[in-house]
């Protein structure tokens, strides 16, 4: 497929020399994350979406939970610490990342914040997880996304 230009993440990755594979689809292809997982040809388990959300104490954390999952709050406040937390409203997330709402990547984020990820990413040889921008996918493994993005691997879904 054509070039289709480089985006904060990819560009993040190719200065750390950390190797990925980019997949592309139009918006009409796909609009949640199992419609990504489809179109990619891949499980929903597989392909991760980014959610940012807001603690009680006001720090802001990054969660990795797979497509067809859904984050259970209860279990990411507890992993972060804090008594609660709360996703970060959509017209938050701009200012705040540097990526719009179904572009957001947990690389190349205007600040690197506490990430964590769902345990089941182990059990990939590669994931999936958005390019930053919305029809952008990067394939790679966990390691190599964790060398990029320190994580945190934890259950955090429902």
């Amino acid at each position: 497929m054509a070039d289709k230009g480089k985006t904060n993440a990819m560009r993040k990755l190719d200065s750390m020399k950390i190797k990925y594979k980019e997949h592309y689809y139009t918006e009409s292809d796909a609009l949640s994350g199992t419609e990504v997982a489809s179109f990619l040809g891949e499980s929903p388990e597989k392909v991760f979406k980014t959610l940012v959300t807001t603690g009680k104490s006001g720090n802001h954390y990054v969660f990795m939970v797979p497509s067809s999952g859904e984050l259970d709050l209860k279990k990411a406040a507890a992993l972060a610490g804090e008594k609660s937390v709360e996703m970060l409203k959509s017209k938050e997330l701009l200012p705040l990342t540097g990526y719009i709402h179904g572009g957001c990547s947990p690389i190349g984020m205007k600040k690197q914040f506490k990430t964590f990820i769902n345990e089941t990413a182990k059990d990939f040889d590669t994931i999936y997880c958005s390019g930053g921008k919305i029809g952008f996918q990067i394939e790679l493994p966990s390691a190599d996304l964790e060398k990029a993005v320190p994580l945190i691997y934890g259950d955090i879904v429902k």
